[in-house]
């Protein structure tokens, strides 16, 4: 069954699958995030490794804008962080290969997209097979692409949610980890139920991770 209520939140929440210790491996993960916004999934996940609840290290953050408020928190949190910004590459294959020589110059095991507001191409992906975690603001398969909240209240559904899965190449399609249902209330708009919705992407995006280095260790 789903994990209860979260009754921290008034609006309430399903979640699947259910919550579980992080796999106890060798050596932590060493994490690469990746962002475009606010940062608050950079930071959930910092702090997560921090508390235990992931088995891992964010060693790095990238960040697609120099004035994003992810670069912020990473100098506040102490992360290593670098700009790669899109307008300065010839093409998205080149700002995958600058993503890559990053994250390969910190040993980085796994890749977090965190809000990265770029779609990344078969370069990315195939540098990280299985290793590149998604969020993404829907209950997927439904509102793929951008402004999934905007298109849940559209579409006039009465239950929304987030989804973590790891990414193909076609856009947000790649196989589901972890899903959060969020209910639509009654005179939600944009920001009050995407601010419902984040609260659990910052819940599920650690197990979520977790479970992709579990998939990896499995074969």
């Amino acid at each position: 069954m789903p994990d209860s209520a979260d009754h921290s939140d008034p609006g309430g929440s399903l979640q699947w699958p259910l919550p579980q210790p992080a796999p106890a491996s060798e050596a932590p993960l060493r994490l690469a995030v990746m962002a475009s916004g606010a940062g608050s999934n950079f930071e959930a996940l910092v702090r997560a490794c921090g508390e235990g609840r992931l088995h891992g290290r964010v060693v790095v953050l990238a960040v697609s804008r120099a004035d994003c408020g992810a670069r912020e928190r990473a100098e506040r949190l102490g992360i290593s962080c670098a700009v790669i910004d899109h307008r300065h590459q010839p093409s998205r294959e080149a700002l995958d290969r600058a993503l890559i020589n990053l994250f390969e110059a910190h040993g980085v095991d796994l890749v977090v997209m965190a809000g990265w507001m770029r779609i990344v191409t078969p370069v990315l992906i195939g540098a990280f097979p299985e290793r590149l975690v998604n969020i993404h603001p829907s209950l997927l398969p439904s509102f793929r692409g951008a402004d999934g909240v905007g298109q849940a209240l559209a579409a006039g559904v009465t239950l929304a949610g987030c989804t973590a899965h790891l990414v193909t190449a076609e856009v947000d399609a790649g196989p589901i980890l972890v899903q959060a249902a969020v209910p639509v209330l009654a005179g939600d708009d944009r920001e009050r139920l995407h601010a419902r919705i984040q609260r659990q992407e910052h819940r599920i995006l650690p197990l979520a991770v977790s479970l992709a280095a579990r998939r990896l260790a499995q074969g």
